[in-house]
């Protein structure tokens, strides 16, 4: 147990016990203790295995690599659809852990192997994902901002098209790009100040 980690389990509103369940179940599993993204993580020689998070319907073991495993006991979810590598099992009580305990193991034992073993995650590119119709005209209309959002990493790039094409109604994705456009020719990401 990594002293530096304890407040979060300590000050903990909603889901305590589950919490602290799944920390001593990824240290039975010998991984280090870390705190990153305010969350409880889990590593292996400094590579992210797993993550503990609590939502307000649930709390979560976070797979880094979870596309890999392989799920045998279809535990798995996929917590949206543009996610790419991570899966989470989910968790509303600690007899649902109690119950999996020797899979979250198993699971977590896998991981460790695909780390050991150097696979990665084979990521969608940038050009794979969906151009809202409102952006792909602004990019046309603009060669400044098309200049821009080229120059952007394809991270950055990936965020903005996500942000762009969930809105259902034309309008909103209007007002979102034109939010967005000065960020976009300053060079900076969705989220960056």
């Amino acid at each position: 147990m990594n002293p530096n980690v304890d407040f979060y389990f300590d000050e903990a509103k909603k889901w305590q016990e589950e919490q602290e369940q799944l920390r001593n179940i990824a240290l039975d599993c010998q991984l280090t203790e870390e705190l990153k993204w305010d969350s409880p993580c889990y590593t292996y020689k400094g590579n992210n295995i797993v993550l503990i998070h609590a939502f307000k319907e649930y709390c979560a073991f976070l797979f880094f690599k979870g596309a890999l495993l392989k799920d045998t006991a279809n535990i798995l979810t996929q917590q949206s659809e543009n996610t790419q590598a991570t899966r989470q099992i989910r968790f509303t009580n600690t007899e649902g852990i109690t119950a999996i305990k020797v899979t979250l193991k198993a699971y977590i034992y896998e991981a460790i192997e695909i780390e050991r073993a150097g696979l990665q995650v084979t990521f969608k590119k940038t050009t794979e994902f969906a151009v809202a119709e409102e952006f792909q005209k602004k990019l046309e209309e603009l060669p400044d901002l098309k200049t821009a959002f080229e120059a952007l990493t394809p991270g950055r790039q990936r965020g903005y098209l996500l942000y762009f094409s969930q809105p259902k109604q034309s309008k909103t994705r209007e007002v979102r790009i034109e939010k967005a456009m000065p960020q976009i020719l300053k060079g900076k990401g969705l989220k960056d100040i």
